[in-house]
């Protein structure tokens, strides 16, 4: 920093005030010492700094996964918010249980972050006490935790609206086709499924269990073996719900497969919007992943500007049903054969 002080003709806090993006500095000095900085190959180093400011300039995920649609878009939404603060992301993956207990053995985030974002990870009450004794916000996504800034979709509310479209349509025996085995998600799976059972009951219609089956996430097979299950019903079912646009693909696929018709005789919802549902042209409950992430990156944000901020703040984003081509009325009833015999 010296270097380019004299470079540039100033002090050596004019530097560091240019450096740091202060407004106190001119435009024609910020240019000069931008224009050393560069001949000089200056880059300021982030751990000198956090030395005066006690901030590392970074800001911490831990996601379950990433190979999920909702994570990779959440993540990119609050990856500008970020750069746009001039803040770095650190990305912790914990896909095992080997990696989950070194992580919150160790954890490697305390001394290099300034906050830390939880993405659909479901923890223990352990685990989350071992991040509650953090120096750090910690600000839960696509997950409600009491007493912890979270952000996340009023998942309840979707399910009920995505139920009650295909209520409106006519339909009364409307299946919901659940994940198993999604690591980090079951927040969202349990609060879909509650939505699901209110839009029935607030419509007189009784829960029927046989309805619910499940299905492991982005396998084909066992998507096969939960529509079977539904249509070896005595009454099947004209609907199904599915908790995620690719498990309503794959029960569109297998439908299909057999000669059903959709929405002709089954009509079919998923939940999320993924480009998926468009190029299926599947009637959805739309969520934006992508604005999660800002919302949950300006919340760190505001809680790392501003120790004494609302630390139990919820924001809770809509979400909204968009009809396409795979819902329709229920097919008529087919009427009873008559059993008289035939007049001579």
């Amino acid at each position: 920093m010296a270097d380019v002080a004299e470079r540039a003709g100033v002090s050596v806090s004019t530097v560091s005030r240019t450096l740091r993006g202060l407004t106190t500095v001119s435009p024609e000095v910020r240019a000069r010492v931008e224009r050393a900085a560069r001949e000089l190959d200056f880059a300021a180093s982030r751990h000198a700094a956090s030395l005066v400011t006690g901030r590392t300039g970074n800001v911490a995920v831990l996601v379950p996964t990433l190979a999920s649609w909702f994570v990779g878009a959440a993540l990119s939404g609050l990856g500008l918010v970020l750069r746009a603060a001039g803040l770095e992301l650190t990305v912790y993956v914990i896909p095992d249980m080997a990696e989950r207990r070194a992580f919150f053995e160790h954890l490697p985030a305390r001394r290099n972050a300034d906050a830390l974002l939880v993405f659909s990870f479901d923890l223990t009450e352990e685990e989350t006490g071992r991040l509650d004794k953090l120096a750090m916000p910690v600000v839960y996504v696509s997950q409600h935790v009491d007493g912890r800034p979270s952000v996340y979709v009023d998942d309840v509310a979707g399910a009920l609206r995505g139920t009650r479209h295909l209520l409106n349509l006519g339909h009364r025996r409307i299946a919901y086709v659940q994940t198993v085995g999604t690591g980090g998600f079951s927040f969202s799976s349990q609060e879909r499924l509650v939505g699901y059972r209110q839009a029935l009951t607030e419509a007189g219609i009784p829960l029927d269990e046989d309805l619910v089956v499940a299905t492991p996430a982005g396998d084909k097979r066992g998507a096969a073996e939960a529509v079977g299950r539904l249509l070896g019903l005595r009454e099947p079912p004209t609907a199904v719900f599915a908790e995620q646009d690719e498990v309503a693909v794959a029960v569109i696929w297998t439908l299909r497969a057999t000669r059903i018709e959709v929405p002709g005789q089954v009509s079919v919802v998923g939940f999320d919007d993924q480009p998926v549902a468009q190029w299926f042209d599947l009637t959805t409950v739309a969520q934006s992943p992508s604005r999660i992430g800002r919302e949950a990156g300006e919340l760190a944000l505001s809680l790392i500007n501003d120790p004494g901020a609302d630390r139990e703040r919820h924001l809770v984003l809509p979400t909204q049903v968009i009809p396409r081509a795979t819902t329709a009325p229920p097919p008529a009833p087919r009427s009873a054969p008559d059993p008289r015999p035939p007049s001579p």
